[in-house]
């Protein structure tokens, strides 16, 4: 089917998803989980074939983004059903006021309508936007990239056959099969049949997006996000949080990029850093971080020099950029020219450095002694994510089921004129 043809069915079907119970939704939900699971097979045979075309060009972080296992699709079953015990926001009272004339006003959450979600390798993202969009009554149309496209279409089949054992149309859940850029701007410019769009990616998507989408979006998702050690940190604390931060999933857009150490520490701490990335990790069989550093960490360690380039990059690998600063003003102050406003951490024992590092970085997600890898629906307790937006309008942060909503005001009276 053509792009408009797709569209105008989500069209068609926004209304019989807004107006559907909770539990009518919890029961689709349910049905799809298992569907999901029932259908392994047939999806991880198209997984296959996707991850066979890109051998060799693809390097191995974004190819395991890409495979799926039986683990990986039953996670993805169980996201679904973790929806299910969420709180439906459709219907939600936010307010409700009475004016001296009588008026009675309610303002009410209600779905966006039809929200467009382009994203790039990664299949799982196919079932927790369908999952968090028909909970929180919306029409979804996505958009996968094409390195993933039969594993995406493969989980949509089974997704729809969960819709179909529960008497709901098919159409509640749409998937484009044009997967060329074209394709992506035709989405981006559907005003008469797009509500929200929502892109899910590295930079050069979420820029096409930003700068050609005519339809209301959502900037989400580019990650370069910074940890700070401060001269008041606990080192083996400091340690413990940037291996998580940089190697438990580098190809996420929560995984550290940017490593900025106080001065005060910097001779302490880098060898040590440099032992527990490269060296450790290389004696215990682990893929080492490269350590890209600057001028003045170069006299500490042995590293690759740090270009001006890398410490702008979201690298999505086993790479980190490596930076000495004074204090934590300097910090803050670099962060502020590099940042892309995801998500920033600091490890320190000072209070008082920790508030003025929460006050003054500008990013939707700050953390005090804790990994960044944090950011993330799940972890926030919202359930699978839709995506983390950077900005700051209508949603920051990870994206849940309220975020995939607005509001109307229903006003009642008894005859009232103006």
């Amino acid at each position: 089917m053509t792009t408009v043809e797709i569209l105008r069915q989500a069209k068609a079907a926004k209304q019989t998803l807004a107006l559907l119970s909770t539990e009518k939704k919890n029961q689709a939900l349910l049905a799809m989980a298992d569907a999901l699971e029932a259908s392994a097979d047939e999806i991880l045979q198209a997984n296959e074939e996707d991850v066979r075309a890109v051998s060799g060009s693809m390097n191995d972080v974004m190819v395991d983004r890409l495979r799926l296992t039986k683990d990986r699709v039953h996670a993805m079953a169980d996201g679904i059903r973790d929806v299910v015990r969420l709180p439906d926001p459709v219907g939600q009272v936010e307010r409700a006021f009475t004016r001296p004339n009588g008026l009675s006003i309610q303002k009410t959450r209600v779905p966006m309508g039809v929200v467009g979600i382009i994203y790039e390798s990664r299949p799982n993202v196919t079932s927790d936007a369908a999952a968090l969009a028909l909970k929180s009554g919306n029409v979804c149309v996505l958009r996968g990239g094409k390195e993933a496209y039969r594993s995406s279409a493969a989980i949509v089949r089974a997704l729809r056959q969960g819709l179909a054992a529960c008497g709901l149309p098919v159409t509640l859940i749409n998937m484009l099969e044009d997967t060329t850029r074209a394709g992506a701007n035709e989405l981006m410019t559907a005003v008469e049949y797009v509500d929200l769009l929502i892109p899910r990616g590295g930079t050069g998507l979420i820029r096409a997006c930003v700068e050609n989408a005519k339809v209301p979006c959502i900037q989400t998702g580019t990650g370069i996000c910074h940890v700070y050690v401060d001269r008041d940190a606990d080192l083996d604390m400091a340690l413990d949080i940037i291996e998580n931060s940089k190697t438990s999933l580098p190809s996420v857009c929560n995984a550290e990029e940017v490593c900025l150490v106080s001065r005060a520490v910097a001779k302490t701490f880098l060898p040590r850093l440099k032992e527990r990335l490269v060296d450790q990790r290389i004696a215990n069989g682990k893929i080492s971080v490269e350590l890209r550093a600057d001028a003045e960490a170069l006299q500490i360690i042995d590293a690759v020099p740090a270009t001006d380039a890398d410490f702008d990059t979201e690298f999505l690998n086993y790479i980190l950029a490596v930076k000495i600063v004074e204090d934590v003003e300097e910090a803050v102050e670099h962060i502020a020219g590099h940042s892309t406003h995801h998500s920033d951490a600091i490890i320190t024992a000072n209070e008082k450095t920790a508030a003025y590092f929460t006050s003054a970085v500008d990013s939707a997600a700050v953390y005090v002694n804790a990994s960044t890898r944090f950011t993330d629906g799940g972890e926030f307790g919202l359930g699978c994510e839709i995506g983390i937006s950077t900005q700051k309008l209508h949603a920051r942060g990870p994206m849940g089921l309220e975020e995939l909503t607005t509001y109307k005001y229903i006003v009642s009276g008894n005859g009232q004129t103006r």
